[in-house]
């Protein structure tokens, strides 16, 4: 007996001399998200007193390791702890996904995400979500003006687009919740139809360096994208109302998510909007209301290893055009650009009428991702917009309620991406994505149609990836795009034969009816974009990064076919058949300072265009309507330069100072002149006191000077006025005087129970009430800016 106890004890002892417990158990944790790297995230080996924290680049070890299977329990302070079982044999890798959140009023509102660049070596800027909520009432534009070298192209104060560093429209691409907005944004007065209150974050990248959004990005990307669902069971929202005193209207917005422990979530958002017409210091703006719906609702699943989600939207919109803005004769228009007061002023109403314009933007979508695990993420994504355009112009016949222009565009795109994640220190992205497009003007609004008939095709390719040797990071992508534009239309006879159309064009000639030509216009476009950049991580407080970027872009629709009277523009604009496409090539430097008391960025660019296409005034057209500017579109060689300022000083321990500057020069190359509607400089300076034990009562005085813009083109010109038999100059060219505006905000929370707060905000913009003409303004020659705009705003989280 005592023998088989002693030879059961010696080879137990010498299995266990035998094991191998010299193993590594290395890692990533990740966030399942965006696959962005967590820190400070705690590893234990359950039964022991083993531990380790991953370092800042999200990397854990654990050695000593014996050869069996361990139960890690991993914690993180904004994560839920989970469980997972390893299997060790010999030196292993595993990472582990955690889902990453921040929570607060009773573990029951989302409140941020930790932020993942778009790119590593292009210039970056994030739209703080503080600032989202506080333009609650306004635009995206509004919201993206508040970021350095992005500006505004207005019609008034209601129909604003984004300006990047001195270009807008088809230059710049807007990604909303993963799909590219398709709303007809050629019209420099198509405002994006986006619900801002709907963005849980907003990206802006400036220049073509994110690939995976498209090559056409001359100008850069605006990338908008939900909140983030959790994963647990729990149920928040919030409800914001806006009251402001000029337009004496408001908004109010209020979303509910749901969410559960297995992935299913569900999320609804919707927001009414009105106001009257606006004011400048002295006036009111007569016709210049609001009346905007929209909803948003999602529905979906999200597992670690596949999600799936299926979304709706709806912006309806409403807004009047100014009417002093449309006039009648070529006397009017003069007299009304040379004067210091609009041509038409009316007491205040919520009534919209004629010029306005009607917008209904729906987008349906379906997306999904399978993970496959310490390989890569395979996302595919199938989606259908329909864009409603109604442009209702001042017609001669006032019985006549009929649209001048009626346009629908409706898109089906799908795309699929594949994403690799098993290494770190790798970023490998490709893709491809494919877009059927058709179009569809009404042909019985009485008026000539604009925009033809057409059906356009899409299908694009790309490939990008970066790769991190320590301090030193390289990033390169190369993306094809082909794009086939098949149209319809009549042109005048005399019109096609005096631009040459019927020998360079002659194939596309189908039959001449009296003074008419039917065409049916068929190009092809074969677009090569690329990026290569590089970064330098000097150390925690310094980086710099140097981007190049190829970017191409095919003449949109607007550019080639328009001929006629574009009503909400008042402007005939003409189109030009032989454009070529657009190649930009852009360089770019970002350098970055980042300390607890002094934050600084510089970032200085240079932007070369071939065949850059604009459009200026080239006199005027007497219409039965009226007498109406003629702008032409034409090709040149471009060049942009300039450079944006960021600067923060923490002044002391809760005052903060900030400041911004922006300047961007444009060429004519070609011509040796200036590029019309080029931004002026500005710069932007707050200063922000905080007492966060006050009720984290914030209190914001801003100061937001713009420079004259001192370098323009000559585009005036001449109309002769019958009733005087004189001729008079029509200035359109000289840029309105610098001007100087102050606004103010505060802020405080009030609890209202455990899991609710109170956020009472009140707002002053243009303080004193200044008198002042934006040069970006299309409205600028017939009224003045808004006036004082006294907003109070009530936001409940829950």
């Amino acid at each position: 007996m005592k023998f088989i106890v002693w030879l059961n004890a010696l080879l137990l002892s010498t299995v266990m001399f035998g094991q191998n417990c010299s193993n590594t158990l290395t890692g990533y944790v990740i966030d399942l998200h965006d696959s962005s790297v967590l820190t400070e995230v705690t590893l234990i080996i359950a039964g022991s007193e083993i531990s380790t924290i991953t370092d800042k680049e999200g990397k854990y070890s654990i050695s000593n390791l014996c050869a069996r299977t361990y139960t890690l329990q991993v914690s993180h302070p904004e994560c839920e702890t989970q469980v997972v079982k390893v299997v060790v044999n010999g030196n292993t890798t595993r990472n582990i996904n955690m889902e990453h959140h921040l929570e607060s009023l009773g573990d029951v509102e989302l409140v941020a995400h930790a932020h993942k660049a778009k790119s590593r070596t292009a210039t970056e800027q994030i739209v703080a979500h503080d600032i989202l909520e506080q333009n609650s009432s306004g635009s995206l534009g509004d919201a993206l003006n508040n970021l350095s070298g992005v500006t505004s192209l207005n019609t008034g104060n209601t129909v604003v687009k984004p300006v990047i560093q001195g270009l807008h429209s088809s230059r710049i691409v807007l990604i909303t919740d993963g799909t590219r907005l398709q709303d007809q944004e050629w019209g420099v007065e198509h405002a994006p139809n986006i619900d801002i209150n709907a963005a849980g974050e907003v990206t802006v990248i400036k220049g073509a360096a994110g690939l995976q959004y498209g090559g056409d990005a001359v100008g850069g990307t605006i990338i908008i994208e939900p909140e983030k669902v959790p994963v647990k069971d729990t149920l928040f929202g919030r409800t914001i109302y806006t009251g402001a005193s000029n337009g004496r209207g408001g908004t109010i917005t209020s979303s509910l998510t749901k969410s559960f422990n297995n992935g299913w979530y569900a999320s609804i958002n919707g927001t009414y909007k009105r106001f009257g017409d606006f004011e400048a210091p002295d006036y009111v703006l007569s016709n210049t209301g609001i009346d905007e719906k929209n909803i948003s609702a999602r529905i979906g699943i999200n597992k670690y290893l596949f999600g799936l989600e299926a979304s709706y939207s709806l912006v309806d919109k409403e807004s009047g055009i100014l009417r002093s803005s449309h006039l009648g004769g070529a006397e009017d228009l003069v007299i009304a650009i040379n004067s210091d007061r609009p041509f038409i002023v009316e007491d205040f109403t919520y009534k919209i009428d004629a010029p306005r314009q009607d917008v209904k933007h729906q987008v349906l979508k379906v997306n999904g991702f399978y993970r496959f695990e310490n390989f890569g993420k395979l996302s595919s994504q199938l989606s259908y917009q329909r864009n409603n355009r109604l442009e209702f112009d001042i017609r001669r016949d006032s019985e006549d309620t009929r649209p001048s222009i009626d346009l629908q565009l409706e898109s089906t795109s799908g795309q699929i991406d594949f994403e690799y994640t098993a290494d770190k220190t790798i970023t490998a992205k490709a893709g491809i994505s494919g877009t059927f497009q058709e179009h569809f003007p009404n042909p019985s609004t009485g008026v000539r149609r604009l925009i033809p008939d057409y059906e356009a095709y899409h299908f694009g390719l790309y490939t990008l990836g970066s790769k991190d040797f320590g301090a030193l990071t390289i990033e390169a992508g190369f993306r094809y795009d082909y794009n086939r534009i098949e149209a319809e239309k009549f042109y005048t006879t005399s019109f096609w034969e005096e631009r040459g159309y019927d020998i360079e064009f002659a194939n596309f000639e189908v039959e001449e009816s009296g003074n008419q030509i039917f065409v049916t216009p068929d190009f092809d476009y074969h677009n090569f974009s690329a990026t290569i950049g590089t970064a330098y991580e000097f150390n925690t407080n310094n980086n710099i990064a140097f981007n190049y970027s190829l970017a191409s872009r095919s003449p949109n629709v607007s550019e080639l076919f328009s001929d006629g009277l574009h009503q909400s523009a008042a402007r005939i604009e003409l189109g030009d058949l032989s454009f070529k496409q657009e190649v930009a090539n852009k360089f770019s430097i970002n350098f970055e300072h980042n300390t607890k008391d002094w934050g600084f960025k510089i970032a200085p660019f240079a932007n070369f265009i071939d065949n850059f296409i604009l459009i200026e005034p080239t006199g005027i057209q007497q219409t039965i309507r009226g007498n109406f500017q003629v702008w032409e579109y034409r090709q040149t060689q471009a060049r942009l330069l300039g450079f944006d300022i960021d600067n923060r000083i923490q002044l002391y321990k809760n005052l903060e100072l900030n400041s911004q500057f922006s300047i961007v020069k444009g060429k004519d190359i070609a011509l040796d002149n200036t590029i019309i509607d080029i931004p002026s400089a500005s710069t932007r300076n707050a200063i922000t006191y905080r007492i966060p034990e006050v009720n984290n009562l914030n209190l914001k005085l801003e100061s937001n000077f713009v420079f004259r813009q001192n370098e323009f083109p000559d585009n005036n010109f001449e109309v002769f006025l019958v009733e005087t038999e004189t001729t008079e100059i029509v200035d359109i060219s000289t840029p309105p005087d610098a001007y100087h505006l102050i606004n103010f905000r505060g802020d405080i929370d009030f609890a209202i129970n455990k899991k609710s707060t109170l956020n009472l905000s009140l707002m002053v913009n243009n303080i004193f009430n200044t008198k002042y003409r934006e040069y970006l303004n299309r409205q600028r020659f017939f009224a003045d800016d808004l006036g004082r705009n006294i907003l109070l705003q009530l936001k409940v989280s829950y």
